[in-house]
């Protein structure tokens, strides 16, 4: 495969993939909710690792680990703006045919469905259900949303890092430089 076989977009079909497994997730974070409203909302704890790991019902109307309280409107925009980025990468990132970008995707799909999720939640209900606790090392409890984003996160850093290239996310730019031309 030549370099500009490689570097055709994938468009529409990044589109389908995008909005089809984005929905499959979301739907999974959602259904995860809605188990934790019915089976732990005014109970005690559920322990599944005394010490280490429990399931702790928790209403979030702020963002990770409780800051900015009661922003919905900020939060809501937040999810518009990755929503927005999410389509532009889709619509840019060339065919998942071509592996080199497949764990790119599966990124965007990830923190997409992550902030769709979430942002479900703030819609409907003005907070976030959390419902997981890494009692261990008192981490802030979170969701299967959240999970999503970080695991996503730390993997696209650690691809822009370590994996791509500077020409290959050339293809993200607004304006394609022509070879030879300075920039400004």
């Amino acid at each position: 495969m030549d370099k500009e076989q490689k570097l055709q977009p994938g468009g529409l079909f990044n589109l389908l993939l995008w909005a089809g497994f984005s929905c499959l997730l979301v739907l999974l974070d959602q259904y995860t909710k809605y188990l934790a409203v019915l089976h732990l909302k005014g109970q005690k704890p559920f322990v599944l690792w005394s010490g280490v790991f429990e399931l702790f019902y928790s209403e979030n109307r702020g963002a990770a680990f409780g800051m900015l309280q009661g922003r919905q409107t900020f939060f809501f925009l937040i999810g518009i703006l990755v929503l927005a980025a999410a389509v532009y990468v889709m619509l840019r990132l060339p065919s998942w045919k071509n592996s080199h970008y497949r764990w790119l995707g599966i990124c965007v799909i990830l923190i997409t469905s992550g902030a769709v999720g979430n942002m479900v939640d703030r819609i409907l209900q003005q907070y976030v259900v959390d419902f997981l606790y890494f009692k261990l090392i008192d981490f802030p409890i979170f969701n299967v949303a959240d999970i999503y984003v970080t695991t996503a996160t730390a993997t696209l850093l650690f691809l822009m890092i370590f994996y791509y290239t500077d020409e290959d996310l050339d293809i993200f730019r607004f304006s394609q430089k022509e070879k030879g031309e300075k920039p400004l």
